[in-house]
This record gives structure tokens, sequence and C-alpha cells, in this order.
């Protein structure tokens, strides 16, 4: 097994146990809010709100940790860090399957995240987010252990970040036009149906430079023509 292996291998069981720390605190907080169903979109926090909040940005700290960590300059450490994200977010589902039997379907809704505001959307769409971050980030690093450059450009830097914020505007569009509508109260604020074309929309205009900029060039190997060489 390479060191590229390795490093990858110890960032998914990192990312594995951490998902199922996150799927275990959902347990407790069904227990604490005295749920007998998982409908998360329906789910008041109550004075657990706060402590959920800073719970999410904790797992993003030491997702990033384990990434900078297993990096050996920064272009790695984002490429193990987003892998990292990724590989969680994926197995933080498996494990609510595992635990609770939900979600019944990837297209069961979830409250995704609470940062900066709520995030709603059916498990598919984060999902294949998670996904396309993992191949990512996997290609990147095999594409710069070869000693090839990422092709990372203005315009393809361009079009993925606004592919971004497209997808992350169809997760909070009802948090923020509730904001925008004045005083809102969170804790009965309700999603309305997920913009599956528009989300699309985002999901290709991120995908596409992201995988341009990181697919491995084929080796060509280089022959001489000078005897003995």
């Amino acid at each position: 097994m390479n060191n590229r292996a390795k490093r990858f291998l110890g960032v998914s069981a990192y990312a594995i146990a951490m998902a199922y720390l996150e799927a275990v605190v959902v347990v407790y907080l069904r227990a604490l809010l005295g749920l007998t169903d998982i409908t998360d979109v329906d789910v008041s926090l109550g004075p657990y709100g706060l402590m959920e909040i800073g719970r999410e940005a904790a797992t993003i700290t030491m997702l990033a940790a384990v990434g900078w960590m297993a990096g050996r300059h920064w272009k790695e450490r984002w490429a193990y860090g987003l892998f990292a994200f990724g590989f969680w977010d994926v197995f933080y589902y498996i494990w609510l399957r595992v635990l609770l039997s939900w979600p019944e379907s990837l297209m069961g809704w979830d409250l995704l995240f609470l940062i900066p505001l709520p995030w709603w959307g059916p498990v598919l769409a984060p999902a294949l987010i998670a996904v396309l971050i993992c191949v990512a980030a996997v290609m990147a690093v095999v594409r710069m252990e070869r000693g090839q450059r990422l092709g990372i450009t203005p315009l393809r830097v361009a079009i993925a970040f606004g592919g971004a914020l497209l997808a992350l505007y169809v997760f909070m569009s009802d948090a923020i036009h509730a904001l925008l509508a004045g005083p809102v109260d969170w804790d009965t604020l309700r999603p309305t149906p997920f913009r599956w074309p528009l989300f699309l929309v985002a999901l290709v205009l991120m995908a596409l430079p992201t995988l341009t900029a990181t697919w491995p060039k084929r080796l060509i190997p280089t022959f001489s023509l000078t005897p003995g060489k």
C-alpha cells in the first residue's frame, strides 16, 4: 500500500468514525426532545439550537484539521480536508439509516445545516455534492502526486464558485426570503418544495470545471533515441 492510499485510508477511518458520532448525537437529541419519529424538517431544537450550531462548527473544524494533517502542502491539505467532509457526509446518512432506519429513501427531507441560516433539502441533494467532492479530491491528489499541476483557472474557479453559491441559495432560499421579509420565528419556519431544476444547474456548474481541473492527465512515456539511455 503506497503512502497516498494510507493517507486516504486514515482520513476515511476518521470520517466514518466522526459520522457515527454525529449520528449518535441525533439519537440523543431525539431522546431529549421526546421525539418518537425522526422528521428533522419539523423539529424545533429549542434550547439546544445554539449548541447545535457550535457542534456543527466544531465538526467542520475537526474535519479540516485532519485534512491539514494528512496533506503535505496547502493544495493537498485542501483536497484531504474536502475528502474528509464529503466522506463524513455520506456516512452520516448511512449511520442514521443503521441506527434509526432513516432516511427511508434518498428523497427524504432533512434539516441539513444551521450555519449561517437553516438549510433544507432531500438527502439526495447533499449526497450528490458529497460524492462529487470525494471524487474530485481523490483525482486532485493523484494528479499532484504525478507531478501534474491542477488545471485551476480564474474562469473555472468563477464557474464552480457560482455553482456553489447557487446550490447554497437553493438550500437556504426559504430562510433567506423569510429573513428579508422581517423578524423570523426559526422554530416554526418550514421549507417549500425543493427547486430541483435550479439545483441540477448548480451541480453541473460545480462539476464540470472541478472535474476538468482535477482529472489526472494521462502519462505518456518518453523514449530516448540515444543508445544506452
